[in-house]
């Protein structure tokens, strides 16, 4: 190592004289490159707003990537169209010791359009940086400005990257040419790391040093949620075209029906016609909306835009009718003009979609927010919540993507930050009856009957689109524990009214118990064995999360090979935990069969890290029980 860092030394003091080595890779500080991938050596931005309707963007990033981990952190793209132009854009690219080894014009980033498939948003770009790299580490330097007339959108500042990266420096200026441009800031997380705020005339800067990296660590909260970020808004401010000023969700919701939703919900009468005699007969709103619902799945396609990509006036009701596909902000304009035309109110929402769960700010409102439209009709004095970019989801369920969330309810004379539908646990059932026989060759015979609900609904109701071949497989992975699985017969009824999947499976597999002399040991939890259990840290950082709580409800009857009797049956076992509840049993019936029952209930919260430990073996002592054996004697 000393021979190695000599001749490092020697190299550097060789080339000292033609080179600027402030990008060096290898004297970064040892504080800095533990448990990073990359190191952030420079990132920073400078917003300036100089009218209502004028704001340029203008950043610094540097870069040193050490490993092929933390190629997803360099961030060399500019989005542009025609409201937002990019002005300047390069990239240079060095070695460890800093020497330059590209340099790259924007001529050389590759340019594509921001959504693949169709033409209707064709006028979003992308240009990005198509550089793979020869060595690591390396560092990219990328400089960009942005000028656009939105001064809507101000880009939420996170002064770290996400997981293992850490920041050498991270700087966030915005400069305002008049008072009434002085921007709205709220601040996250910031009271974590050392932060310096500068405040001047007409300008406000934060400045960060030093910030190591964060090791991910299992069921922890997403980096978005735990990072320290800065959010930005003006309350007086410009989007294509349309001034407006907005102090509360109340005021923005009026503004964007007004300017953004008012008057794109016309459609061909021939339409409006067709969709009047579909729910001629339905007695109740809510019936002539699932009518529409139904109807606008089977006509349209969905294309992928998200709402920061295809900005957020949606397409207009008539061009989506005409073209049969559209984006999500699209497709939710166009359902909300089919049900005005049957005379059913509707509102248009922006939600934060994804699998984690992400709130509206309340007391921050702003158009920088949400990523995805949805609908919500009233129905008595709650909302039904409809995603109008599913073709196969029940009418009323929303599932995991924008479940249990603030979300922007947008009104004629207002709007309001409104929860989404919560799936809680014992509502996310999956609920298993099998029958199950035990052949003295060791081969297994059995029927299941699986009822899924909520969440777990969910998680299954797609494989009724699978052929055989894909049933097939999801079952040997589904039941990885049953080896040489043959699936003798299968039959899935989705019944979308109750939101309730139901399986009914029958399958065989050889070898499943081998004899011991004159004994046959074998799990009972042929069906539901889950064996998971959380990953060990000797000193745990973060505290966790359980997303989303379920609840498991297994009855199995065990015929048993003949000439064979019970010598052994696991005790029965309970445990109540504030993470949830485990129960089994296994008993021996008059009948000579075993009926082995097993419930499992896991609670959704957020938990300090000081109780990961007991979690992890609330989930080792079910893992242990699940695999409990019955012995088998012959008679």
């Amino acid at each position: 190592m000393r021979l190695f860092f000599s001749i490092v030394l020697l190299l550097l003091s060789t080339n000292s004289f033609s080179q600027d080595f402030k990008y060096q890779s290898l004297l970064i500080p040892e504080n800095l490159t533990k448990n990073a991938d990359a190191v952030v050596r420079l990132d920073e931005i400078e917003v300036e707003v100089l009218a209502q309707d004028n704001m340029i963007l203008r950043s610094k990033r540097v870069i040193t990537v050490l490993n092929k981990k933390g190629n997803k952190h360099v961030h060399g793209y500019a989005g542009y169209n025609s409201s937002r132009k990019i002005k300047h854009l390069k990239a240079i690219v060095y070695d460890p010791l800093g020497n330059i080894l590209k340099k790259i014009k924007e001529k050389d980033f590759t340019d594509v359009s921001a959504v693949s498939g169709g033409t209707l948003y064709s006028d979003y770009r992308v240009k990005y940086l198509n550089y793979t790299p020869v060595q690591y580490p390396y560092t990219v330097e990328i400089e960009k400005e942005i000028q656009t007339k939105n001064t809507a959108f101000i880009p939420s500042w996170y002064f770290v990257d996400g997981f293992m990266a850490s920041v050498e420096k991270s700087q966030f200026t915005i400069k305002y040419a008049t008072p009434n441009l002085k921007p709205i800031i709220k601040e996250k997380g910031i009271e974590d790391i050392e932060v310096k705020l500068k405040e001047g005339a007409g300008s406000i800067t934060y400045t960060a040093l030093n910030i190591p990296a964060v090791k991910h660590e299992h069921l922890s909260l997403p980096s978005s949620e735990i990072a320290p970020k800065l959010m930005v808004r003006l309350n007086d401010f410009h989007y294509e075209g349309f001034d407006g000023h907005v102090e509360n969700w109340e005021q923005l919701g009026q503004w964007m029906y007004s300017n953004l939703l008012k008057g794109r919900d016309g459609l061909p009468e021939g339409v409006i016609a067709h969709v009047k005699n579909l729910t001629k007969n339905a007695e109740t709103a809510i019936e002539k909306a699932k009518i529409v619902y139904e109807y606008m799945q089977g006509v349209t396609r969905y294309i992928s835009v998200q709402v920061g990509i295809g900005g957020i006036q949606p397409i207009s009701a008539s061009e989506v009718d005409r073209l049969k596909y559209g984006d999500c902000k699209g497709l939710s304009n166009y359902t909300h003009a089919l049900l005005d035309a049957v005379g059913v109110e509707s509102y248009y929402v922006h939600v934060e979609a994804g699998k984690n769960k992400v709130d509206f700010e309340e007391d921050f409102p702003s158009l920088a927010q949400g990523n995805h439209a949805i609908l919500a009709i009233p129905n008595e004095n709650n909302y039904t919540w409809i995603d109008c970019t599913s073709q196969v989801h029940p009418f009323g369920f929303v599932g995991d993507f924008t479940d249990d969330r603030r979300a922007f309810v947008i009104k004629p004379d207002g709007g309001e930050v409104v929860k989404t539908p919560a799936y809680l646990e014992k509502q996310n059932l999956q609920r298993i009856k099998s029958n199950i026989q035990l052949l003295v060759n060791g081969t297994v015979k059995l029927t299941a009957m699986i009822e899924t609900k909520g969440i777990q609904y969910d998680n299954r109701f797609y494989i009724e689109e699978y052929d055989n071949d894909k049933v097939l497989e999801h079952y040997q992975t589904e039941w990885s524990t049953i080896n040489n699985l043959v699936l003798e017969d299968y039959k899935f009824t989705n019944f979308k009214e109750e939101v309730t999947f139901k399986e009914e499976v029958s399958i065989s597999a050889e070898n499943f118990t081998r004899p011991t002399g004159e004994r046959i040991l074998f799990c009972p939890n042929v069906l539901n064995r889950s064996n998971y259990v959380p990953k060990r840290y000797r000193s745990r950082k973060l505290p966790f999360q359980i997303q989303r709580g379920y609840l498991d409800s297994d009855d199995f009857i065990i015929t048993l090979p003949e000439g064979y009797i019970v010598e052994t049956l696991p005790e029965p076992k309970e445990i109540i935990s504030e993470f949830g509840e485990y129960k089994t049993s296994t008993v021996l019936q008059d009948d000579g069969t075993i009926l082995y029952k097993h419930m499992f209930l896991l609670k959704a919260g957020d938990y300090p890290k000081e109780k990961y430990n007991d979690y992890r073996n609330f989930r080792k002592e079910v893992s242990k029980y699940n695999n409990a054996q019955v012995v088998l004697i012959k008679a």
